[in-house]
C-alpha cells in the first residue's frame, strides 16, 4: 500500500525546506523502511549546509519553548515530547545550567544544540553538551546532522503510525549509523509523556543568591577556575554615570569569592526574596588568571530597576585572553 505525504508532514520530521520537498518528490512510499532510506540520501546527499542549518533553527534549546523559527504545530508538539524526559528529570539549578551552556555553545558554533532528547535525562544530555563544547566546526556541524537525522527517523516512525495506526511499524534489518535503536522507536506518538511543565518549573521562593556568576573559559572549552570575584553596590550621590562610574568612594563592597571547579563563584550575596534596586558591578580578577591576557580585570556595571527586585540576575563571563562578552542569564 502506498502512503502518501505532502510538504508539511515531512516539515515536521525536519525543519529544512529542501529536505521536505525532495521527500514529497520522492513519495508517495509503500512502506516506512522505504521511506527511511530515502530521508537518509536526501538529508546527507542533497541537503546542503544551509539546508542543515535551517531544520537546526527549527529546534527549541533543550529545556526551553518552542523555536521561534517552528511554525510547525506538530513539530512542536513532538519537541515537547522529545524533551519530556529531560524536563521531568531537571531541578531549577540544571535547568539554569542547561540555559548557560547552550548560550556558550550557540555563540561559540551559531546554531542551538542538537541532540535526539528522546529519552535521555537533563544530566544526560548537560553531560553531552559539555564534552561536544570543545569540538571543531566542522565536527560539530557532522554530529549535529548525524543527531538531526536521527530524530527525523524518529518522526518519521510518528508519521506513519499516525496515518496506519493498524499495523505496527518496524524494520527488519536497520542500517547501522544514523538509524535509530529499536528502543527508541518505542514511544510512539500516544505513548509519550504529558508534562506538566508549571509543576517541575515553578519557584516558590528563591533557593539561591539574587546575583550569581559564571566563568567559561571559551579559549580551551572549560570553566574559568580559581578566579577572584567581587560584587560592589553603587552608593554614591547621585545617578551613575560615564562621569563619576570610576568614583571609588561611591561603591560599598557586598561579597568577595573564588570560582570554583565549574568556574561558579561562591555566595556573593544572601539568599533573600528581594534584592534593592539600583546599579551594580561585578569584577573579576582576570590578570591574575590569564597572565600573558589583554585585561588585567574586567568590571561590568549593571542595574536593577523597582521592577525587577524579585527577579534572579545571572551574569556570565565568556572570556579568552583577548576578548570577553556577557550576557543577563535567568
Amino acid at each position: 500500500m502506498e502512503l502518501g505525504f505532502g510538504e508539511r508532514d515531512f516539515t515536521a520530521c525536519c525543519g529544512s525546506k529542501k529536505f521536505a520537498e525532495e521527500m514529497s518528490r520522492a513519495g508517495p512510499f509503500t512502506s516506512l523502511e522505504q521511506a527511511l532510506e530515502a530521508s537518509r540520501d536526501i538529508w546527507f546527499n542533497k541537503v546542503d549546509i544551509n539546508g542543515w542549518l535551517e531544520a537546526f533553527a527549527a529546534h527549541p534549546q533543550i529545556g526551553e519553548t518552542p523555536s521561534v523559527n517552528e511554525k510547525n504545530e506538530t513539530s512542536a508538539k513532538w519537541s515537547k515530547g522529545e524533551q519530556s524526559i529531560a524536563l521531568a528529570t531537571a531541578s531549577n539549578c540544571s535547568l539554569q545550567e542547561l540555559s548557560e551552556w547552550n548560550s556558550w555553545y550557540k555563540q561559540k558554533f551559531g546554531f542551538v544544540f542538537l541532540t535526539c532528547a528522546s529519552g535521555k535525562s537533563s544530566a544526560e544530555i548537560l553531560g553531552e553538551l559539555k564534552k561536544r563544547f570543545s569540538n571543531r566546526l566542522i565536527v560539530e556541524l557532522e554530529i549535529a546532522a548525524q543527531e538531526q537525522m536521527k530524530i527525523t527517523e524518529l518522526r518519521l516512525v510518528k508519521l506513519f503510525d499516525a496515518r496506519d495506526s493498524r499495523t505496527p511499524h518496524a524494520i527488519n534489518q536497520p542500517p547501522t549509523g544514523s538509524m535509530l535503536k529499536q528502543d527508541e522507536r518505542i514511544g510512539r506518538i500516544g505513548a509519550h509523556l504529558s508534562l506538566s511543565t508549571d509543576k517541575t518549573l515553578a519557584v516558590p521562593s528563591r533557593t539561591r543568591p539574587p546575583i550569581t556568576t559564571h566563568v567559561l573559559d571559551v579559549s580551551v572549552g572549560r570553566p574559568g577556575v580559581g578566579i577572584e570575584v567581587s560584587l560592589e553596590k553603587w552608593e554614591g550621590s547621585g545617578s551613575l554615570g560615564f562621569s563619576n562610574a570610576q568614583n571609588v568612594d561611591g561603591w560599598s563592597l557586598l561579597g568577595a569569592s573564588v570560582t570554583d571547579s565549574d568556574g561558579r563563584s561562591g555566595r556573593l550575596l544572601p539568599v533573600v526574596d528581594r534584592v534593592p534596586n539600583g546599579y551594580y558591578r561585578i569584577s573579576f580578577n582576570t590578570g591574575k588568571y590569564l597572565k600573558a591576557g589583554f585585561f588585567p580585570y574586567v568590571s561590568i556595571v549593571f542595574e536593577i530597576k523597582e521592577t525587577q527586585v524579585l527577579e534572579h540576575f545571572h551574569v556570565p563571563l565568556l572570556l579568552s585572553p583577548y576578548s570577553f562578552s556577557t550576557y543577563r542569564g535567568s
